[in-house]
């Protein structure tokens, strides 16, 4: 049995956590405490109020938004 490895947004979650010593959820709700908002003003949000890169910040965006779309 091979495992698949992990692909999209989700594949920077171990490097946010560790980089940023928090764990993805809580990210996840920052992300969600701010919404309704555009895609790229929570990626600024993260960035600017709480250091991220811009991938990383992006990556969590998605990830937020895509768990939103039903």
């Amino acid at each position: 049995m091979s495992i698949e490895p992990v692909k999209g947004p989700a594949s920077y979650f171990p490097s946010i956590e560790k980089r940023y010593g928090r764990p993805i959820g809580e990210w996840e709700r920052i992300v969600r405490e701010h919404l309704p908002a555009k895609h790229m003003d929570l990626v600024a949000m993260l960035k600017s109020g709480h250091g991220m890169g811009h991938g990383h910040a992006n990556a969590i965006v998605a990830h937020v938004l895509a768990s939103r779309k039903d």
